[in-house]
């Protein structure tokens, strides 16, 4: 294997870490925390599939995130008014102040890096993650 190949799996490794040790004081988890936080933001009905589709996972995975964060009293399910297999999700009072007030937190490492990178280069790492990203999702099938 190339040295820089491996450096870089090193660095990549580390980073991913770093990131997901922040964020240990959630009452869910990470994966749980976007689920939350991609419903809050959008305007009108989520569905599971729009949820699978915007994180690039299976829809047997977002079921499981979604049963357990309904469980937890996070989120809601509203089944369809014509189709009794489907339903929506949405934000419970509980969902919506867990992202009201963790929300500061879950972002703050991305916030530090804006400030000591600046907002060029931080720009540029984005654009790049969102490029490697990309790639990896055309290359593993998942796009």
């Amino acid at each position: 294997m190339k040295e820089h190949i491996s450096r870089s799996a090193d660095i990549v490794g580390l980073f991913c870490r770093l990131q997901m040790n922040t964020k240990k004081d959630m009452p869910v988890r990470s994966s749980e925390m976007g689920v939350l936080i991609y419903t809050e933001k959008q305007e009108g009905l989520v569905t599971p599939l729009m949820v699978s589709n915007f994180f690039r996972v299976s829809k047997p995975s977002v079921t499981a995130m979604i049963n357990s964060l309904v469980r937890q009293g996070y989120l809601r399910k509203t089944s369809s008014a014509t189709d009794g297999r489907s339903y929506s999700i949405s934000l419970t009072v509980l969902g919506a102040e867990l992202v009201k007030s963790t929300s500061t937190e879950y972002f703050r490492n991305l916030e530090r890096l804006e400030e000591k990178m600046g907002s060029v280069d931080f720009g540029r790492f984005i654009q790049l993650m969102q490029q490697a990203t990309e790639i990896l999702s055309v290359e593993g099938g998942r796009s």
